[in-house]
């Protein structure tokens, strides 16, 4: 920026369509930080375009002005992707939040950028179909965000990515070009499939202003239960029977273990705790059918036949919606880590599944070893090979090893096969440490389609791609 801020804001007001610009006070602190915990950053100014067009307009007027630009959804990310940066502008999605249409034959929902996933998730439950991608920031995450980065949640095992669903976009260049690729088919072989180059790339190709999200039909019938086991031995011999004996039906894997679950339950006041000791790994396993009542039959069988050939130490079975509720109390405490640990490091990290247990064991041996007082706690969707780990060093207080258990984390995921980022995204956090990720080569090919996109790196600079 060439100019005092005053003069460029002057400037920047004088481009842009009028209301969409705040500035000073009137930006709001919530537009400061997302969920990465790093320190607040004031942007330049705040950005709410209504309307593509005001997108398209918006990024012509940063262009000319040679000022950055950071897009924002719900900033519930975890790598830094949505942080603001100094004397960047911040673009919120958050006006363009709405259904735009719905398909209930070809299965199809339209939808602009800044919708919350709950009510993408609400409007498919009104027809009876569902939107299966699900997290636990659900109330507050947008599609935009999730679509940047790739997002997961509980149900990969059964229906996949966010990439997995999502049929095309439309989305706005760094020039304020309007790509239209809102393709509704899901046989579509047309040339180059530009909305694979936009999901996952965190606002650094482009600022996706909407979607067609791919429906499926809801389950009419859904079994819960928390299951009990010695060790990660178990949970894998658990998930291969599962796997042969539901099938398909077979929506969430998701793995606990006593570092999480026992210290979650102990903190929170009002966590279920259902079983009468503690146990060396849990998982909540859910099933879902259609128009078949013997799904928690199906479950019940297979889970009974396991207990008696030993794979189970013991299990609690939900029998109502509310007994469901209950049992996803420890998994979904993720908000609850403020008011309990304080600051934390949070790790989301990929790893084949058959070498997640000895990936822990690692983890909380290493950790400790270097930071005596130090919390590991270790989750995740082990059903698609997501390990999550958080850490927090109470005699560190606000200023958390960032670098050093940064270090030993991604090392020992090395190690182990594994991969820095899963659904997380890399944002800033998990830049210096991209290579280990990805060959040079891939980093060069990444490279060149950023400068190829946006030459003059208006679109969220220092994000995910690290210096040459």
């Amino acid at each position: 920026m060439t100019q005092d801020p005053a003069a460029t804001l002057a400037a920047l007001a004088a481009a842009l369509p009028a209301g969409i610009l705040s500035t000073g006070a009137a930006i709001g602190e919530a537009h400061w930080h997302d969920w990465s915990d790093q320190d607040p950053v004031p942007p330049l100014a705040l950005l709410r375009p209504r309307s593509t067009a005001e997108v398209s307009a918006a990024l012509v007027a940063l262009g000319r002005l040679g000022l950055a630009v950071v897009p924002q959804g719900g900033m519930t990310g975890l790598a830094g992707g949505a942080h603001p940066s100094a004397g960047a502008v911040a673009l919120s999605l958050e006006r363009m939040n709405g259904i735009v249409a719905i398909d209930e034959i070809g299965l199809t929902m339209t939808v602009e950028a800044g919708t919350p996933l709950a009510a993408v998730q609400a409007a498919a439950d009104a027809v009876g179909l569902q939107y299966p991608v699900d997290l636990g920031a659900r109330g507050s995450c947008t599609i935009g965000g999730n679509l940047s980065t790739n997002a997961g949640g509980v149900r990969v095992i059964r229906y996949g990515m966010t990439r997995e669903n999502v049929l095309g976009l439309e989305f706005v260049l760094a020039d304020g070009t309007v790509v239209d690729t809102l393709n509704t088919m899901i046989k579509n072989n047309a040339g180059y499939d530009l909305k694979q180059m936009l999901i996952g790339a965190e606002g650094t190709l482009g600022i996706i202003t909407r979607a067609v999200l791919r429906l499926q039909p809801k389950p009419t019938t859904v079994a819960t239960a928390l299951c009990a086991l010695p060790d990660f031995d178990a949970v894998t011999a658990l998930l291969k029977q599962l796997r042969r004996r539901l099938g398909p039906a077979l929506t969430v894997f998701e793995g606990m273990w006593p570092s999480f679950h026992d210290f979650m339950a102990d903190a929170l006041p009002l966590a279920r705790k259902p079983f009468a000791r503690p146990h060396g790994a849990y998982v909540l396993v859910e099933a879902s059918g259609f128009g078949e009542e013997t799904i928690q039959d199906r479950l019940e069988v297979a889970l009974a036949d396991l207990i008696e050939a030993g794979v189970l130490e013991d299990v609690v079975i939900a029998a109502s919606e509310r007994d469901a509720r209950d049992l996803w109390t420890v998994r979904e405490s993720v908000s609850e880590y403020g008011r309990i640990l304080g600051r934390i490091l949070g790790y989301d990290l990929g790893v084949p599944i058959h070498a997640m247990g000895a990936l822990v064991v690692a983890l909380e041996t290493e950790i400790p070893a270097r930071f005596p007082d130090a919390r590991t706690l270790c989750y995740g969707h082990v059903g698609d090979g997501n390990l999550h780990v958080v850490v927090n060093v109470p005699s560190a207080g606000l200023h958390q090893p960032h670098d050093e258990v940064d270090a030993i984390v991604y090392a020992l995921t090395g190690r182990f096969g594994g991969t820095i980022s899963a659904e997380h995204g890399i944002g800033t956090l998990k830049k210096p440490y991209l290579h280990l990720a990805r060959s040079p080569e891939a980093l060069d090919v990444m490279r060149r389609i950023k400068r190829a996109l946006d030459p003059a790196a208006i679109l969220n600079p220092g994000k995910l791609l690290p210096d040459p």
